[in-house]
């Protein structure tokens, strides 16, 4: 009798155990945090090349169009992005700002010789604090902005899809 309620209490234990780590495991663990950051904040960083100090309200106070790419030249998605930034470098109804994230100014600036600029302007962002500002998690991350509002947000590297509807936004 000792022996079956000590196997039933084993037993029971184990199924118990197994049950949670299957519960978490069927759920998934992709997180992306709903962004409250309407306006593009105010913030001063330096310029990539010049290194000179330039303020945000400097850069989105026209009324036109801007896509601000945070990128890296670490970020592998990043440089299966850049053609389409390139091919969209060429649309003149949209200024395309980067924002170099947490990199190394030699890395950044090979990988733009190598893959071309698509950028009107790049900002430094050392320390990534000037991109959780903005509300981005990650690189790539991409924001179209007008009137210094964020018009839409895209995480994740660029596709045609993207493309398309930043162009049907902007028309």
């Amino acid at each position: 009798m000792k022996n079956k309620v000590i196997f039933f209490l084993i037993s029971s234990f184990f199924i118990f155990i197994f049950l949670i780590f299957y519960k978490g495991l069927n759920q998934s663990n992709l997180y992306q945090p709903k962004s409250k950051v309407k306006n593009v904040p105010q913030f001063s960083t330096i310029t990539f090349y010049e290194q000179k100090e330039i303020h945000s309200k400097n850069i989105f106070n026209q009324n036109k169009y801007y896509l601000l790419n945070i990128w890296a030249s670490w970020c592998m998605p990043c440089r299966d992005e850049h053609p389409i930034l390139l091919n969209l470098s060429n649309n003149f109804e949209i200024e395309i700002i980067g924002m170099n994230y947490k990199d190394n100014f030699k890395n950044a600036k090979k990988f733009l010789d190598e893959l071309g600029n698509p950028y009107t302007k790049i900002l430094v962002d050392k320390d990534g604090t000037r991109s959780i500002e903005l509300g981005a998690i990650g690189v790539p991350e991409s924001f179209l902005i007008h009137k210094n509002d964020i018009v839409r947000k895209f995480i994740g590297p660029l596709n045609i899809e993207m493309i398309k509807e930043i162009e049907k936004i902007i028309r």
